[in-house]
């Protein structure tokens, strides 16, 4: 994983310094919209958090969006003295997208962008990848600081897709999750 998210980005707009993907994808069943954008802040506000508080629909979401969006100057003050260059992401990462094909590692069913690497991280709460994982991925990649802060902002943006999918707990997930980005 850490050498796919290192390496040099095949699309012409990602090698620019762009976000996004050439065209519109889907995360599960939900539309992933993937408009080029130089601002990675931006693009992930928009195209992800925003896009999925606006397919919810519901108030107590918009509110708390909001409010994250004014207490962390639209999302900035969350990557202050962090460079993020455009990476490939599977973009839907977990345990059930993950197999073993001849003996090696295999991942299927993504949802493809090129973004931050560390948004790849937004499905570990289901994923489940060990201490030799961690080990390798970040001897290739350390981990930046504030990547406990942003970790809780790219876990709430699957929190969102599972509540726009699936309905029940996962809006008391996605509440908890901003209530954490507020403070």
């Amino acid at each position: 994983m850490a050498q796919m998210h290192l390496a040099e980005p095949l699309h012409e707009e990602a090698r620019a310094g762009k976000f996004g993907f050439p065209v519109p994808n889907t995360i599960g069943g939900t539309p992933q919209p993937n408009e080029w954008d130089d601002d990675w802040v931006r693009f992930f506000r928009e195209q992800r958090i925003g896009h999925q508080v606006r397919l919810a629909g519901d108030g107590r979401l918009d509110q708390l969006w909001k409010e994250i969006c004014d207490n962390t100057d639209g999302l900035a003050a969350l990557f202050e003295g962090v460079t993020v260059k455009p990476a490939i992401l599977h973009g839907d990462l977990w345990s059930g997208n993950v197999a073993g094909c001849e003996g090696r590692p295999t991942i299927f069913d993504p949802a493809c962008y090129y973004g931050h690497h560390e948004a790849e991280w937004g499905m570990s709460w289901c994923a489940s990848f060990g201490g030799k994982f961690w080990e390798g991925y970040r001897s290739l990649i350390p981990k930046d600081v504030g990547f406990e802060k942003r970790a809780v902002l790219y876990e709430l943006y699957h929190k969102l897709n599972h509540y726009n999918l699936f309905g029940g707990g996962y809006l008391s997930d996605a509440m908890s999750l901003m209530d954490r980005l507020n403070k």
